[in-house]
């Protein structure tokens, strides 16, 4: 009845004020449901989006808009697979081949031969992968980075310049022989106190124990990562055994995986293609023995896998690194970790005692 006009209404003899009646009814009608939707958009309009920002996603990790959460795991094990029996076979439904560092390296020189990468003298890399995995569940193994001497020298082109701090003319003689780039001791410190001297020509800072207390006053400036510390080996009484590990030894460092926490990895140059087979595996063992050294104490591996690789070649063999180190560890006993706490608090004291002596 309400969209019945006026002119039909009169034809019924509806009286005008009826009509009138009428049309306020059906104006009131829409003025409420105009008012009811008003005041649900203000209410809609009062509630604020909050926005999260995201930063930059990488295109394998985009789902529409969306983050694929699902993380390929980096610690790979074929211990299940078959071993091939032919001498073709699909990679992936099989183990992989683990070579002898002595057959890698002849492989190596195969694809490197002038026939071919034309490169006889290429590097060659070992890459390391690590169980990061903590004694508990939660902890993870901090980043580290270490210099380890090896047995057999090759050519680094890299910088390896060395600044030794000593006392006594016989010392600094002895620092110069075994091939530091610039040694001194009180008068060199008040170079570097001045400014004359610049620290970032020097990756390598070594200091015999007797000028320790002397070097206090540019702890600044040498920063925590030059400091002498006989932990890094950077500070002792033997200088040319010192000077010679940071000359020719392998620097590398141990990262974890910004996702895997429990992942980790090292690159680390072995020596040439061009050196004996013999020379470069006797590098690579000292190279995971001084790794081996900083696995936690749990059980279970902590060197996983190790590949060789040699650039500009993507060929990655395998090898077997528990040849060298022991595959298992044993988990660390109540004792043991009590003796550690004490280690370090004793190790603490000490720093704190020399500090407090120096001051």
């Amino acid at each position: 009845m309400l969209n019945i006009s006026a002119t039909m209404l009169n034809r019924f003899g509806v009286s005008s004020a009826l009509i009138a009646n009428t049309r306020m009814l059906h104006i009131s009608a829409n003025d409420l449901a105009a008012r009811k939707g008003t005041r649900e958009k203000a209410r809609k309009a009062k509630v604020k989006k909050v926005v999260e920002k995201i930063g930059f996603i990488r295109h394998d990790m985009r789902n529409k808009g969306k983050l694929n959460l699902k993380q390929v795991n980096k610690h790979i094990d074929d211990s299940w697979k078959q071993v091939p029996i032919d001498n073709c076979w699909v990679s992936k439904y099989y183990k992989w081949r683990v070579y002898s560092v002595d057959e890698a390296v002849q492989c190596h020189r195969e694809t490197h031969h002038p026939t071919m990468y034309n490169v006889p003298n290429a590097p060659l890399y070992a890459h390391i992968e690590l169980n990061m995995q903590a004694e508990k569940i939660t902890r993870f193994v901090d980043n580290f980075q270490r210099m380890v001497a090896i047995p057999h020298k090759f050519k680094q082109n890299e910088n390896r310049n060395i600044l030794v701090f000593a006392k006594g003319q016989d010392i600094l003689k002895e620092a110069t022989d075994a091939g530091a780039t610039l040694v001194g001791g009180i008068e060199l410190i008040k170079e570097i106190q001045n400014g004359d001297l610049q620290l970032t020509e020097y990756p390598f800072v070594l200091a015999h124990q007797n000028i320790l207390p002397d070097l206090v006053v540019i702890r600044g400036l040498l920063k925590k990562a030059k400091f002498p510390n006989p932990r890094h080996g950077t500070l002792g009484v033997n200088l040319p055994e010192m000077i010679e590990r940071y000359l020719h030894g392998i620097q590398y460092s141990a990262e974890k995986d910004e996702n895997q926490k429990d992942f980790g990895s090292i690159v680390a140059c072995l020596g040439m293609l061009e050196m004996d087979s013999k020379h470069l595996e006797e590098n690579l063992s000292t190279l995971l023995m001084d790794v081996n050294s900083m696995r936690p104490k749990r059980e279970g591996k902590f060197i996983t896998r190790v590949l060789l690789k040699s650039p500009p070649s993507g060929e990655t063999l395998k090898i077997d690194p528990f040849l060298y180190v022991p595959s298992e560890g044993k988990a660390a006993t109540k004792k043991d970790s009590a003796a550690e706490n004490v280690d370090e608090e004793h190790d603490e004291g000490d720093e704190k005692q020399s500090a407090v002596m120096n001051s």
